[in-house]
């Protein structure tokens, strides 16, 4: 199978499972103490490397009596600036399991969703796994960072402001100017854990990250088939299955559209259902309707309007491949998650333990084993 028709066929399962979420009864559960603690940490994994194993290592040796549950993006595998993973959620998920994860379960649909959509279904997440520890890496140094990580991990809450960072409680401002985006995800995910009632007090796990480590630059070598150049930033079993993937003509996936289905929405959908699609502006549906039919992404991509983030075009090719309404997305979020999709465990002895956990919390007949 060529690897354009593979990322196609992902797509168009992926619908139907999100349809199917979408018509599920909302899952209701109890916040019951864990009876084995869970280490629940949000990575994309894309691909693992050795800073995902830093962290993860850190927290397990804070906490080594706790299941480490890593949470990764899962339908449609497209990542917050709208551009697709390198491998599946599969086999990112096998990767995990082999350095270190107990479970790998599905996270949220990250490219069909706002950033803080997206925050705000992953704090439902955390809090239908009743985390006990949350690991996060951080980048900067600055001391005024440091004070919202405190901040945070006293449990009160902070919150993205338009070129500063506030306490929600009484709008102080601690920090004026932009943060680094991976630093800009634990004050957002600091805001919606509290938008869900969640106690994140003590949870939070801030660890360094490892410099040196590139994951634009791994999935350019990858690319580049310089498998050689890796061995600094990527463990060995993360190479093994890289290799293994693209002699399969399953990766990498990080470069592939499908092409097929944005020109089929593009050139298909009337005016009001483009304008229904999710992340979709009234200016891109009038230069789309003004310009089409389309032969071609490129001549597609010049009808997208840059908005406020860089990656809009990007973001909105995502949307026209999985084709999702507001009303749609905002009905989903609403009752998320309606399953716990594990995609990988360490063993059966380490799976029984978690489905201990969900069965105490009312979540038993949630879980969904791939």
């Amino acid at each position: 199978m060529d690897i354009s028709d593979f990322a196609e066929k992902i797509i168009l399962e992926d619908m139907e499972t999100f349809y199917k979420d979408l018509n599920s009864e909302k899952i209701e559960y109890t916040s019951n103490k864990n009876i084995y603690p869970v280490i629940a940490d949000f990575t994309e994994y894309s691909p693992m490397h050795n800073g995902h194993m830093y962290c993860m290592n850190e927290s397990k040796r804070l906490h080594p009596e706790a299941l480490f549950v890593a949470v990764i993006p899962g339908l449609f595998e497209r990542n917050g600036r709208g551009l697709p993973y390198i491998l599946t959620r599969q086999k990112r998920a096998e990767i995990a399991v082999s350095l270190g994860a107990d479970i790998v379960v599905e996270g949220p649909p990250m490219g069909v969703m706002g950033s803080g959509q997206y925050s705000l279904c992953l704090a439902k997440m955390f809090k239908a796994l009743n985390a006990d520890y949350i690991p996060r890496g951080y980048i900067s140094n600055d001391p005024k960072f440091k004070i919202i990580l405190d901040t945070i991990n006293n449990g009160i809450a902070v919150a993205p402001k338009p070129y500063k960072i506030i306490r929600m409680e009484d709008k102080k401002v601690l920090l004026e100017g932009k943060l680094h985006n991976d630093d800009y995800v634990i004050v957002s995910l600091s805001k919606s854990l509290t938008k869900v009632d969640f106690d994140y007090k003590n949870k939070f796990i801030f660890i360094p990250r490892l410099e040196n480590v590139s994951g634009t630059i791994i999935r350019q070598k990858v690319s580049e088939n310089r498998f050689d150049e890796l061995s600094d930033m990527l463990p060995d079993e993360t190479i093994n299955v890289l290799k293994s993937e693209v002699e399969e003509n399953r990766a990498p996936l990080h470069d592939v559209r499908c092409e097929k289905l944005i020109l089929d929405v593009a050139n298909n959908y009337d005016e009001a259902k483009l304008s229904q699609l999710t992340l979709m502006d009234d200016v891109t549906v009038k230069n789309i309707m003004e310009n089409r039919p389309f032969s071609s992404i490129d001549a597609l991509n010049e009808c997208i309007t840059y908005g406020f983030s860089k990656h809009r075009k990007q973001r909105i090719l995502s949307v026209l491949e999985a084709p999702i309404l507001k009303n749609e997305i905002h009905k989903y979020i609403n009752n998320y998650p309606q399953k716990i999709r594990v995609l990988g465990y360490k063993n059966k002895d380490v799976l029984n333990k978690f489905k201990l956990n969900l069965k105490n919390n009312n979540l038993i007949g949630a879980i969904e084993c791939q």
